[in-house]
């Protein structure tokens, strides 16, 4: 595992580099990962333009700011994603903006695709599901826990759609990019600031 983030952590982008990276292969008409259609390229268009009003609507709690400031140690975040992503697409600038806002907190993102070894030690109910978040202790680089790839109201609701219907189709996928639109970040901060209240301090 010590292996696996290391070589994570000396890859990883900051935010701007992924927007800019994202950018860039689109231009080229492209997208991440090692699958290339013209669905997921279309996905990355409309998350590209989903983040550029995120960096703009989004703010942070300043209950988060404040508490995540006054924590003992220094965190990072090491996220793995891909830009075809739709719920990367509404996590990653809100992690963004907190990292601005803490002192304490430093974001890096890598792509699921390029870190297979890393991406196995976090699995969801065996799934590759992303945006996964793995909190780590930013002097000793240990895990202090994982988040993702949802939070938690939005989990429900696609499971719950799942058992009644069998799928995830369009219309519970719109429902969804509601429900982020409506929490503007929130429940993401308080989820991640409780688990990480939960193991940072018992340390």
């Amino acid at each position: 595992m010590k292996n696996s983030i290391k070589n994570a952590l000396r890859a990883g982008f900051s935010y701007s580099d992924y927007r800019e990276h994202i950018t860039t292969l689109l231009a080229e008409n492209k997208t991440t990962g090692h699958t290339q259609s013209e669905v997921l390229l279309n996905y990355t268009q409309l998350n590209e333009a989903r983040m550029n009003r995120l960096d703009k609507t989004l703010t942070v709690l300043p209950e988060v700011q404040e508490q995540l400031n006054a924590f003992p140690k220094s965190i990072t975040w090491l996220v793995l994603a891909e830009g075809w992503c739709g719920d990367a697409a509404q996590i990653l600038p809100i992690l963004a903006k907190v990292a601005d806002a803490a002192d304490k907190v430093t974001l890096k993102i890598v792509l699921r695709d390029n870190h297979d070894e890393l991406m196995n030690l976090f699995l969801t109910n065996g799934s590759r599901s992303i945006p996964k978040v793995v909190v780590l202790n930013s002097e000793t680089e240990e895990v202090i826990g994982s988040w993702g790839p949802r939070p938690e109201p939005a989990r429900k609701m696609i499971a719950d759609y799942k058992a009644e219907h069998g799928v995830v189709d369009e219309p519970i996928k719109i429902e969804l990019q509601k429900w982020y639109l409506k929490d503007k970040g929130e429940t993401t901060q308080r989820e991640l600031l409780a688990l990480i209240e939960q193991n940072v301090l018992v340390e």
